[in-house]
């Protein structure tokens, strides 16, 4: 079986995406871990746990984004502090020097958040898998059922904060305009039009953020092509070379522009951990509503 390695100019064609083929070559592989990131939002009445236990990548670990978090915090799916998080990777057997390659159900919503994750923490080989689950299913491919028990491996977590932007980040950035804020929620939310979907929040969006809905940058459950997407950042606003902040709802499809940003060779900046749940919820921070 082909060792677990960062895949080459052959077998791939895109930076931070592996195939479906590259991955049934190397399932097993020492140093590869698969890992299920999937997560769904209320109205989308999926049960993310229920599914894997059905049927999954065989050897995939369950990564859940709402256990793997800072349990203290009141906001959703917040980052944990780094031995917690070294905890979790121990018990999903996550070691160092490891490779990961990470997929979701909808083939690409919350992977992104998880291989985002995994690299803030200090893993260098990660990857996610082109078109996810969906895509492994419809070519026929192997799955297995029921939990999978890894042998627990030594995480060393050290968080990089340059990757990860504080609401104090975000007002900065916005008042120096030195750093570029981008908004992934859909257009009628970031013009306020529409209720958030957590009670408690205000509407709209802060004031000098730019957006473009992730809904923009993926098609049949892929990243859409090197070419689409520099059109989609370029239209929203977004000038190449400039820092950037991403953002979102609770700071899961934010990791779809980081994605999308890193995979066409730009500088995928800062993610907003808090998001629109922490900035729309505090009374001390401006928001605007109508559009950019």
């Amino acid at each position: 079986m082909p060792a677990a390695s960062e895949p080459s100019a052959s077998d791939q064609h895109r930076p931070h995406l592996v195939s479906t083929q590259w991955l049934a070559e190397r399932l097993g592989a020492p140093g590869l871990v698969v890992v299920d990131a999937s997560f769904y939002l209320p109205q989308q009445n999926r049960n993310a746990d229920a599914e894997f236990k059905a049927g999954h990548i065989p050897g995939a670990v369950r990564f859940d984004v709402e256990v793997i978090k800072d349990t203290a915090s009141d906001l959703p799916h917040m980052m944990p502090d780094p031995i917690t998080f070294s905890s979790h990777m121990r018990r999903l057997g996550i070691g160092d020097g490891m490779s990961a390659v990470v997929y979701d159900g909808m083939g690409l919503f919350s992977a992104p958040r998880v291989w985002w994750m995994l690299r803030a923490f200090g893993l260098q080989d990660v990857y996610v898998l082109d078109g996810g689950l969906p895509a492994w299913v419809a070519e026929g491919r192997p799955l297995e059922d029921g939990e999978t028990i890894r042998q627990p491996r030594h995480f060393t977590a050290r968080l990089n904060n340059a990757v990860v932007a504080t609401a104090n980040d975000v007002k900065t950035a916005l008042e120096t305009k030195r750093t570029q804020v981008i908004d992934a929620r859909a257009a009628d939310r970031f013009r306020g039009e529409a209720p958030e979907p957590r009670p408690g929040l205000r509407a709209g969006h802060m004031p000098g953020s730019l957006n473009l809905p992730w809904t923009e940058l993926v098609e049949n459950g892929r990243l859409k092509s090197d070419a689409a997407l520099a059109t989609a950042l370029d239209a929203a606003g977004l000038v190449a070379g400039q820092p950037v902040i991403t953002s979102c709802g609770s700071g899961v499809s934010a990791a779809i522009i980081t994605l999308a940003m890193a995979v066409i060779g730009r500088n995928p900046g800062l993610l907003y951990d808090g998001s629109w749940a922490e900035w729309g919820m505090r009374q001390d921070l401006p928001i605007a509503p109508g559009a950019a």
